[in-house]
């Protein structure tokens, strides 16, 4: 238990520091790979062995030794570049040598003085959405625009590392998503289907507290997880306002003004009721014990939880998780907020660009992602166009999840958009979630959080 309240701690400080976008960090899916890659290693393994055999025939560049360096975040899992590295170097003859820089503000400026000094190494993992346009990519990284290889990725990641028509990065790893987790034998037992519509969401609450059950867990004793209802709301907010992201930044749209984004916060207010009686004093270790024994329904989580529930309980346990969009109004319109997983750029002042290409290209390759695949189970699709997961994914991932990205429902959260993310925003949501703050209220204090982040940022925000 010392362990995962350990890897509780991890989480919610990665979350929390991501989600602030301030900093280049990594994003949450790769520090939990870091609390959990032990565990899944075997089973990955297993699953994709065979896949990774086959799959080498899948030729992405002609033998050629060549050296490359590459900086990463000292935070960041490498069980898994370390084994496409391995890879490359046997398939591409391409060796590659990992450097590290620290997390936080201290790794951000590592990386701006080692761009603007020209001494950055020939490859880069950092963050996709917003603070990628904060490095001027253009003076910097690879335009990757005209590579084949770019097709194949994923269009809504592929906007988080486009800038003016640019597109720069590779995904690193997997993504996951905010999302509600639900326990497929109460959905079962209480003939409950996947709501598509939020009224339907409470209907579906509503029958299970009727029943005597937990509908919602709340795990506020952490109260980086009360925010993920409203943050994982985004798609909605984005589908009924596009341009809200860009309007929030100018500082001409706000919370408390923008009908689709008001509406996050009363959602958040709306699911008070349903909560377990202790949910102030639970934890997210205890909400994964919660979901996984059936002693609660559903979930806002971020779908890295399946890692941990897996760590705890095995595969068979997990598999009854399942995992569906945050809903919202339109039933017509139901789809997945995302957090993109760091990516890879190259660096165009090098002198290496064929060899970085090469690795790259080689990188998304299914041969590739195999090799990835087989050191942790992910926690969220790759954001790789025709690549299948392995055999033994798990079930909220390779079925529920991928059902979202083959559609192309899915949209980034905010802070892949914007860097603009109010500090209290855990704070504000747990007021919101337990009941002390109507919907309203709570937007009118994260639009005044946001204003200060905006100062801080030098943006000019009229009052």
């Amino acid at each position: 238990m010392r362990r995962m309240r350990i890897m509780s701690i991890i989480v919610a400080a990665a979350l929390s520091v991501s989600m602030l976008a301030s900093c280049a960090t990594t994003t949450p899916t790769t520090t939990t790979a870091a609390a959990t890659a032990a565990a899944t290693t075997k089973a990955a393994a297993d699953a994709t062995a065979a896949d990774t055999t086959a799959a080498a025939t899948d030729s992405t560049g002609d033998y050629k030794e060549a050296n490359l360096t590459l900086l990463i975040d000292s935070n960041a899992t490498a069980a898994g570049l370390e084994a496409v590295c391995a890879l490359a170097k046997e398939q591409l003859g391409i060796t590659v040598t990992i450097e590290t820089y620290p997390g936080g503000s201290d790794g951000d400026n590592i990386v701006k003085t080692r761009l603007a000094s020209g001494d950055m190494a020939d490859l880069c993992i950092y963050n996709s959405g917003a603070l990628l346009s904060a490095l001027n990519p253009k003076d910097y990284f690879i335009d990757i625009s005209g590579q084949d290889f770019v097709s194949k990725l994923d269009d809504t990641y592929k906007g988080t590392v486009t800038i003016a028509g640019a597109t720069y990065g590779v995904p690193f790893s997997s993504s996951q998503a905010g999302a509600i987790l639900y326990n497929k034998a109460m959905y079962a037992k209480y003939n409950l289907t996947v709501p598509k519509t939020w009224d339907e969401f409470i209907a579906n609450c509503q029958v299970l507290k009727d029943a005597g059950e937990t509908a919602l867990i709340g795990a506020f004793a952490d109260s980086w997880t009360s925010q993920v209802m409203f943050l994982g709301d985004n798609y909605n907010v984005c589908a009924a306002a596009p341009t809200f992201a860009a309007d929030l930044e100018a500082g001409t749209a706000k919370y408390a003004t923008t009908p689709s984004a008001l509406r996050s916060w009363e959602k958040l207010a709306a699911t008070t009721p349903f909560y377990n009686k202790d949910y102030l004093a639970t934890t997210y270790d205890d909400a994964c014990d919660m979901l996984a024994n059936g002693k609660g329904a559903q979930w806002a989580m971020l779908t890295q939880a399946q890692s941990n529930i897996y760590k705890l309980y095995g595969k068979d346990v997990v598999d009854n998780i399942g995992v569906f969009a945050i809903p919202g109004d339109d039933a017509s319109d139901n789809g997945l907020t995302v957090w993109m997983p760091s990516s890879i750029y190259g660096n165009k002042n090098s002198g290496k660009a064929d060899d970085i290409l090469r690795f790259m290209k080689f990188y998304v390759s299914d041969a590739a992602l195999n090799a990835y695949a087989a050191t942790i189970l992910p926690d969220g699709p790759y954001c790789v166009k025709g690549y299948s997961l392995p055999a033994g994914s798990y079930k909220g991932v390779a079925v529920d999840m991928q059902a979202y990205f083959d559609a192309g429902k899915t949209g980034t959260a905010l802070e892949f958009q914007t860097s603009v993310k109010g500090a209290n925003c855990p704070a504000i949501s747990q007021e919101c979630g337990s009941g002390q703050t109507t919907g309203a209220q709570a937007a009118a204090k994260y639009d005044e959080d946001c204003y200060k982040q905006a100062i801080q940022l030098g943006l000019n925000w009229a009052k």
